[in-house]
């Protein structure tokens, strides 16, 4: 299997409960590490949202988060 290249750190502080619940979620769908955890959770809820929405043949230099006009993708409501 390739190795993914992660060059960028984000460190997020959690209260006992947060981070109760990252845990059950991982040990519950056997996660090897709460990176691991962390990365399918936040890949779930920008699915939910639709930002991970992409066409086929969409390149990673073509998708983000914020449209090019630098607003957001959420709807209004």
């Amino acid at each position: 299997m390739a190795e993914l290249e992660r060059g960028e750190r984000l460190q997020i502080m959690l209260n006992s409960e947060e981070l109760s619940a990252v845990e059950d979620f991982r040990f519950h769908k056997r996660m090897p590490s709460r990176a691991a955890a962390v990365r399918e959770l936040l890949r779930r809820g920008l699915l939910s949202e639709g930002f991970m929405s992409a066409d086929a043949g969409a390149r990673s230099q073509d998708f983000g988060v914020l449209s090019s006009n630098g607003e957001g993708n959420e709807s209004a409501g």
